[in-house]
């Protein structure tokens, strides 16, 4: 989470119908209404690289939105590449726009990155990074200096790559934490989870991630209790779903974790022995939307809308307040959480938001715009630009493709 307000330390968002508050959330409509004017929204792109407006630093995403944003509006990347110099964070960010912007075409980003791998304090990290997204042959005549400079840097080194291509050992080699592990196996990925002292915790959300996204592994089960967050005192990112996958198969486990004495096993362990909710449960959890809407709690009511959503139209009361939190929420990960539920409880007059999330940071929001947006064509072009875009993730170009393929024949007007 990031505090912009010192004194109060909470986070002082824009109004979410603004430009600067739109693209501080990442929404879709953000990035199309910049569009409109470049001008004007140029000092809100830069501002949200410089500072980190996401509410969840391991789920909610910006850079790709970010990236974009700087390559359609026809932005200078320099004030990004000049940001490399900065503290922590925001090295980290621009460095992670700017392998996006490379890859666009641009020619200042890349060689702004080669040359902090010349000079920049955390080389090694930006090495390792552009040598996983970027084609060898932007990097691999960085070999002298990485062998010049080796030994020196502060952070330990994960990948194979560059290192073994350029002739130096990684002693103690660990799986990298940033690369997509959609290619490692259940049990690879099983085995991150188990790897307590020896996997970073974005590594296993990046896990978790990957597990949700395929068959059922009951491997998981017995690792649950040891998947908390560094206090503790919530699940790590993706395990709720990753869990929730396992359907009956988890309940007996769930027994057990009801009975911790530790809240976000007990709460996880009663969620799943209560799935799926009996008609009894729907004013309980249409109190609890609203309840959360008025305390304004930005992560927990994806949990519920989702809830809410095995009811159908049954469930119709909660759509005023779905709607409000896909247009307010700063935790732009549950954005699609709640168009889900929309679509599931109130299905008519969603068109514009489906259209609208192909624009969104978020690659779940632009995978269901992908799959339910109208075919018109505005939304046949944008589609066609995800599908052709190198910044963009494999599964939404995929998504796209398919989407275009089967779809193919006049647009509706």
């Amino acid at each position: 989470m990031s505090y912009h307000d010192e004194t109060s330390r909470t986070l002082a968002y824009a109004s979410h119908d603004c430009l600067e508050g739109l693209l501080q959330r990442g929404r879709c409509l953000g990035a199309i209404r910049a569009r409109q004017d470049p001008h004007e929204a140029a000092a809100h792109v830069y501002d949200g690289i410089r500072r980190d407006w996401k509410w969840d630093h391991q789920t909610d995403t910006r850079y790709l939105y970010q990236a974009r944003l700087i390559n359609d509006l026809g932005l200078s990347p320099t004030p990004v590449v000049d940001q490399l110099a900065g503290d922590e964070e925001e090295w980290s960010r621009a460095a992670d726009v700017l392998e996006l912007l490379a890859l666009a075409g641009s020619h200042e980003a890349r060689e702004g990155l080669r040359a902090y791998v010349r000079q920049g304090r955390h080389w090694a990290r930006v090495l390792e990074s552009v040598a996983d997204r970027w084609p060898a042959a932007w990097w691999e005549d960085l070999g002298d200096v990485a062998r010049a400079r080796i030994g020196g840097e502060e952070e330990a080194l994960w990948s194979s790559e560059p290192w073994s291509r350029f002739g130096i050992d990684v002693p103690g080699h660990r799986t990298p934490p940033r690369p997509s592990l959609d290619g490692l196996s259940d049990e690879e990925l099983l085995a991150l989870l188990v790897a307590a002292d020896g996997t970073e915790p974005q590594a296993k959300v990046d896990a978790l991630r990957a597990l949700t996204d395929r068959a059922p592994a009951e491997e998981l089960i017995p690792l649950v209790p040891s998947l908390g967050a560094a206090n503790d005192t919530r699940p790590l990112p993706f395990l709720r779903p990753a869990v929730r996958r396992l359907g009956s198969r988890a309940v007996p486990a769930a027994r057990v974790w009801a009975a911790d004495e530790r809240e976000w096993p007990a709460r996880l362990g009663t969620d799943i022995l209560d799935e799926p909710p009996g008609p009894e449960a729907l004013p309980g959890l249409l109190a609890e939307l609203t309840d959360q809407w008025e305390a304004r709690a930005w992560c927990g009511p994806d949990v519920t809308a989702k809830q809410l959503a095995r009811f159908g139209s049954d469930a119709a009361d909660a759509a005023p307040v779905l709607r409000a939190y896909w247009l307010h929420t700063p935790h732009s990960y549950e954005r699609a959480d709640y168009l889900r539920a929309l679509t599931a409880i109130a299905p008519t007059g969603l068109d514009d938001a489906y259209i609208e999330s192909l624009w969104d940071c978020e690659e779940r929001a632009r995978l269901l715009g992908i799959a339910m947006a109208p075919r018109r064509p505005r939304t046949t072009e944008r589609i066609a630009v995800l599908r052709d875009d190198p910044m963009e993730t494999t599964e939404v170009r995929a998504a796209a493709a398919a989407r275009l393929t089967a779809t193919a024949g006049p647009d509706l007007p």
